[in-house]
């Protein structure tokens, strides 16, 4: 059955926090700028999540997120609990990036408590110009979505990348249980100063949620600094559920 307030994987639609294990392939760089061009391999992300609206009480719930990065790509663990009765899941996962010549290959899978198993892969070709491409699929057991974008899905992405900035259009879409949803994203990152970042990310999402079809937008920005990053979201009808959910994370790097 679908966990209360956040509807599981199998149903729902990917971001993510922390762009993690399905979320935005083509953002991987999401590592914060290192200080001094050090390289700094834990991240440690904490998320206070708000739910409102719909018929469920109003909520809150914590997301707690430890990532390593090497030469073997990510790897982390996290742990998520909700107030007002709702799920309590523990998960882990992995992501690298395969150069292959003309091209970029991302593989990632996740595990969670519940005996959830999911996994993706994505291909990217280009340098200043880059097109990609991506699928996902999970065994539909249930998984509270902290990815917040469709898991069973294709996508497609596109953009632009020079030195200190990056544009991207993402398109993700459910191609399994609930083939009418989709979100897409518009993604803006720039580097305002030396060992700063700013990315902006604006969504649009459509899909039917509990037999009404709704067109909503969203958005998140997140600003890293060498060695902290902060993260504010707002995301309407949050992985296609009535309610709505903000956001807050911070992110410290060591």
């Amino acid at each position: 059955m679908p966990a209360p307030h956040l509807r599981p994987l199998a149903r729902a639609a990917l971001a993510s926090l922390s762009l993690c294990p399905f979320a935005m392939p083509a953002f991987a760089a999401d590592d914060g700028p290192g200080s001094h061009g050090e390289e700094l391999p834990w991240k440690l992300t904490t998320g206070v999540y708000a739910l409102s609206g719909g018929a469920q009480p109003r909520a809150t719930a914590l997301d707690l997120n430890l990532r390593r990065s090497g030469d073997f790509g990510n790897a982390w663990v996290g742990w998520y609990t909700q107030s007002a009765g709702g799920p309590t899941q523990s998960r882990a996962g992995w992501d690298r990036f395969f150069d292959l010549g003309p091209a970029r290959v991302q593989p990632s899978v996740q595990l969670a408590s519940g005996g959830f198993r999911g996994g993706s892969v994505y291909v990217e070709t280009g340098e200043t110009w880059f097109a990609g491409v991506g699928a996902g699929r999970t065994n539909l057991r249930p998984y509270v979505n902290l990815n917040f974008d469709p898991n069973d899905m294709v996508m497609l992405a596109a953009g632009r990348r020079s030195e200190h900035q990056q544009v991207q259009l993402l398109l993700v879409a459910d191609n399994r249980e609930n083939p009418d949803q989709r979100h897409l994203h518009l993604n803006w990152r720039t580097e305002p100063r030396e060992g700063e970042r700013l990315t902006v990310d604006l969504l649009a999402k459509r899909g039917d949620v509990e037999g009404e079809r709704i067109h909503r937008l969203g958005a998140s920005v997140t600003y890293d600094w060498p060695r902290w990053s902060l993260r504010a979201a707002w995301d309407p009808k949050v992985n296609f559920t009535p309610q709505d959910m903000l956001r807050l994370s911070v992110a410290a790097r060591f």
